[in-house]
């Protein structure tokens, strides 16, 4: 026979539930596993070691429905925390960050429906969530309040967000959180949201100026300034690509990448592109520690969250012990 090259070292490790085990515990378990169980325990491995490198800028991307979704507090809480230094997302999260904020909620309801129906009652539905018509009209009257309020020239997409953010009461608020910590909040599509059309809407009649260009070099210096990188990626699209373009224009490439998406690959879609194949672009590190979890982000974050954190929390007992 042939030399073995393949290494069989690693064992499949059958999965143990006990009625006491906490969220570390059932990711130790998954460690063993091969599937998305594998992955998803890799992922906590590689998120923790992200978190606890002093010399990584954190970022965070943030697309799809999270907020609708209920996973508002989760990037709060990191961003108070100091466990994100940079945030990308989509206009549409900060919308509904917003709407929340003024107090009004969104609701569980079912993508088993008449929407014809929903319409007739003036309901707006994300999947099984349903958010009420009036919703916008109070998000629109804030909005145009904010505008009234803030500094209106020379702003980039950024500075424009920080500025809504101080204005925000709700420390609950990704906007409001970010401001508070300095976090920097980047929204490179923000047209393709109603708080852009809203912007746009509040231009037409009186004076707001913003630069959607001015954001790039700000960024890249945060980028060339890094010792080292690392980006948690939830879905995909414009928050994703901005994050990982930002390096072609640098010497540096990131050190650690962690993707949560249902989308995949064989498509082309950068969404559904894999971490491996941004090495090929020199926008993840050859040596870079990376993997992609094919799940709905709403089930594996806030379980990477709960594992890391219990890890961490561990680990400043024992060194309080030492």
């Amino acid at each position: 026979m042939p030399e073995m090259t393949v290494n069989l070292n690693q064992e499949i490790r059958q999965v143990k539930i006990h009625s006491n085990m906490g969220i570390n515990d059932l990711v130790s378990q998954f460690s063993g596993c091969a599937f998305g169980a594998g992955k998803l325990a890799e992922a906590v491995d590689i998120y923790e070691k992200m978190l606890l490198d002093k010399d990584c800028v954190k970022f965070f991307g943030l697309a799809g429905a999270m907020v609708p979704a209920g996973m508002r507090q989760i990037v709060v809480d990191l961003i108070r925390d100091r466990c994100i230094d940079i945030l990308v997302t989509t206009g549409a999260n900060l919308v509904h960050d917003i709407i929340e904020s003024t107090g009004l909620s969104h609701y569980k309801g079912t993508n088993i429906v008449d929407d014809t129906e929903l319409r007739r009652e003036s309901i707006n539905r994300i999947y099984d969530v349903y958010i009420p018509e009036p919703h916008f009209s109070v998000l629109e009257e804030k909005l145009q309040e904010i505008f009234d309020r803030i500094e209106k020239k020379d702003l980039s997409i950024r500075k424009f967000l920080s500025k809504i953010g101080e204005q925000i009461a709700d420390k609950n608020s990704i906007l409001r959180s970010a401001y508070d910590s300095e976090v920097p909040i980047y929204c490179p599509a923000i047209q393709d949201s109603i708080l852009g059309l809203q912007a746009w809407l509040y231009k037409e009649m009186k004076t707001l100026n913003v630069d959607v260009f001015a954001d790039m070099k700000d960024f890249i210096d945060r980028c060339y300034e890094a010792k080292r990188a690392g980006v948690i990626i939830i879905g995909g699209g414009v928050p994703k690509n901005f994050i990982l373009q930002s390096m072609l224009v640098t010497p540096k490439e990131f050190d650690y990448a962690v993707q949560l998406t249902m989308d995949r690959p064989e498509a082309g879609g950068l969404s559904g592109a894999t971490l491996e194949e941004a090495r090929s672009w020199g926008k993840v590190g050859a040596k870079a520690q990376v993997v992609t979890v094919y799940s709905d982000a709403t089930i594996t974050l806030p379980i990477i969250v709960a594992g890391v954190r219990s890890r961490l929390a561990n680990l400043k007992k024992r060194t309080k012990k030492d």
